[in-house]
């Protein structure tokens, strides 16, 4: 993959690579995930306009199933 298709966040360090289907966000620790997954575990968090995943339109819908939900 060539770097103009791969964004590294300055803020969180986390890598989201442009693939056809979506964008693909790979996490630190654990399976990679999608832009709406990242913005409510992470972005909504953070008040920094070095944020690279702010766009609504590119974050999508997020759905209850991308909060963090901690074992039982």
């Amino acid at each position: 993959m060539t770097n103009s298709n791969v964004q590294t966040c300055s803020v969180c360090g986390v890598r989201i690579e442009k693939i056809i289907g979506g964008d693909r966000v790979v996490f630190a620790h654990g399976p990679a995930g999608t832009r709406a997954k990242l913005w409510a575990r992470v972005c909504k968090f953070v008040n920094n306009s070095q944020c690279i995943n702010q766009d609504e339109k590119s974050i999508g819908v997020v759905t209850t199933n991308d909060y963090y939900k901690p074992l039982s």
